[in-house]
């Protein structure tokens, strides 16, 4: 029965380790971390974007600024409203220069809007890839919600019958067990095989051998190695 309980408590641990080491587990923090690596190229991109985008505004805004003057100095031109001639003069080399300021600032402009069309470029991209990673990211953790649900079950199914087999051990033996357990790397109990205890692997010499088969069959055998609990069986060699 103390053996059928360790078997128990045995694949609860297995279970336990298979929880920790889902493959899913390690799959997912590599998504994370690729997805925390595009997520900071992201407000990389988005920053360049929003200070292009200002950058456009603020050339269009010039552009725009010096055409209106260019229009007002054509419009006084237009209408003969200059007549003095050194002001005519003045006049016309002032729409010369804003002839060429427009075109330097057109040339900017473009440039902008080139740069602002490749850091587009670059943020769509990077979201594309988000998108990715986030539908890779729900696939693992669908698969690993299903692991988990599939070890919770035979959790549940373990528990239940180790239960069934704990009430049938007297109450010190169970707690003795349990101490030991706690003890030695969840291993509380062993079959004595062959004169091996089969807990720490070791076999036990002539003398102990002696001593254990000169018990009661009822008493609590102890391994003179590992101190769990022996349980005899029919290959002890005794």
């Amino acid at each position: 029965m103390l053996l059928d309980l360790q078997q128990h408590d045995s694949s609860l641990l297995q279970l336990d380790r298979r929880r920790k080491n889902l493959p899913e587990l390690a799959k997912l923090e590599e998504l994370a971390a690729s997805r925390r690596e595009l997520d900071g190229r992201r407000v990389e991109a988005e920053t360049a974007v929003s200070d292009l985008g200002r950058a456009q505004r603020k050339a269009d805004g010039e552009v725009e600024q010096v055409k209106a003057r260019r229009e007002r100095d054509q419009k006084r031109l237009d209408q003969g409203l200059i007549t003095n001639p050194r002001d005519l003069e003045n006049l016309q080399h002032e729409m010369e220069a804003l002839e060429r300021r427009i075109t330097t600032l057109e040339d900017e402009e473009l440039e902008v809007m080139e740069q602002l069309e490749t850091a587009q470029n670059e943020l769509d991209g990077v979201q594309s890839e988000l998108a990715d990673i986030d539908g890779q990211i729900a696939e693992v953790e669908g698969t690993r919600d299903e692991s988990l649900a599939e070890i919770d079950s035979e959790v549940g199914e373990l528990t239940s019958e180790r239960a069934q087999t704990a009430n049938a051990i007297p109450d010190e033996l169970l707690t003795l067990y349990d101490k030991l357990r706690g003890q030695y790397g969840g291993v509380g109990a062993a079959a004595l095989v062959q004169r091996r205890c089969e807990g720490c692997r070791l076999e036990l010499n002539a003398a102990d051998l002696r001593e254990l088969a000169a018990e009661p069959d009822d008493s609590v055998l102890r391994c003179p190695e590992c101190s769990r609990i022996l349980v005899r069986t029919r290959e002890s060699g005794l």
